[in-house]
């Protein structure tokens, strides 16, 4: 095989309680990419469409995760990239994580798939370092693994699967502003009260239970933020009003997705789901402010190949 065309998809990282360690893989929405091997040695963005870009391999997050790759399978061949971008940067449903990984994935199914999927993610990670300006996993290992995953650590990197229950589906509304990864972080908070940290832990640690047990009920207890939600939302519009809404409609829970300006709902059933969007709708065509709206199963297989 010399050429392949893969489909990249969002994530929803964090996902309330989890904070640079939680992360879920969408469905509906993604980028695609067509990779193919060259007698040149070395890593080539040949083209882009969707957004504007850098071709610089070591300035691309797609050509440094590959760079990543090939300085340690050393083949005896190059790559072209293709770069078919339709989650916006700065969307916070994975952009850069979706480039990483999918130039990675895609490399790694050319040479035979020498690399597992964590190897995957440490390589992506490389590249998702130029964008969020700090090495970390929580929308790669989704968008490699599928489904839920909780990245227990990143020094050694060490990744866990978790169990995704059939009826659950997420809604997503993305105001078409841009909030970049490393500004929203430079607002959080340096140190956390300990009543917060222990409130928050218990909360991760309740909703891995209850992803196990398919405990929807549970998974809507642990649906909360106390340390990061309160920051960032700020930053974004109407933020509260979609929470409301979201919740009042039946949603499990209701938060920011990565680092905004998306934000996500969790529900039981598509029909849940689709009134929550309805009622997010609602909210948001009011504000003059242009949206997205998408709702979707969660994605349990993470990358897949198209041709």
């Amino acid at each position: 095989m010399n050429e392949i065309k893969i489909f990249c998809p969002g994530t929803v990282s964090n996902v309330a309680c989890g904070f640079d360690v939680l992360g879920f893989c969408l469905d509906k929405v993604g980028d695609e990419m067509i990779i193919r091997r060259t007698s040149k040695k070395g890593i080539y963005i040949t083209k882009i469409e969707g957004y504007d870009l850098p071709y610089e391999t070591e300035k691309n997050v797609a050509g440094v995760s590959a760079l990543a790759l090939i300085e340690d399978a050393k083949p005896d061949c190059g790559f072209e990239i293709e770069i078919y971008k339709k989650i916006k940067p700065g969307s916070g449903i994975g952009s850069s994580a979706a480039s990483a990984a999918g130039s990675v994935f895609g490399i790694n199914e050319l040479l035979g798939r020498p690399y597992n999927k964590k190897i995957l993610t440490y390589f992506a990670m490389k590249g998702e370092a130029i964008a969020s300006k700090c090495e970390h996993a929580d929308n790669l290992a989704p968008a490699i693994f599928g489904g839920f995953v909780l990245v227990k650590s990143i020094t050694p990197l060490e990744i866990l699967q978790l169990p995704t229950p059939d009826d659950l589906y997420v809604t997503v509304i993305h105001p078409q502003i841009e909030i970049k990864t490393a500004e929203a972080r430079a607002i959080l908070p340096k140190e956390i009260p300990l009543q917060k940290a222990i409130t928050q832990w218990a909360n991760l640690g309740s909703l891995v239970h209850a992803l196990h047990s398919n405990d929807y009920d549970l998974i809507s207890k642990s649906l909360h933020d106390e340390i990061i939600e309160p920051y960032r939302s700020q930053l974004i519009p109407h933020f509260s009003d979609v929470k409301k809404a979201a919740l009042k409609a039946g949603a499990l829970g209701c938060s920011i997705s990565g680092s905004g300006p998306s934000i996500f709902s969790l529900s039981k059933g598509i029909k849940t789901a689709k009134d929550v969007e309805v009622a997010i709708n609602n909210i948001y065509k009011t504000t003059g402010i242009e949206f997205d709206m998408f709702v979707c199963k969660i994605n349990t297989e993470g990358m897949k190949i198209i041709s």
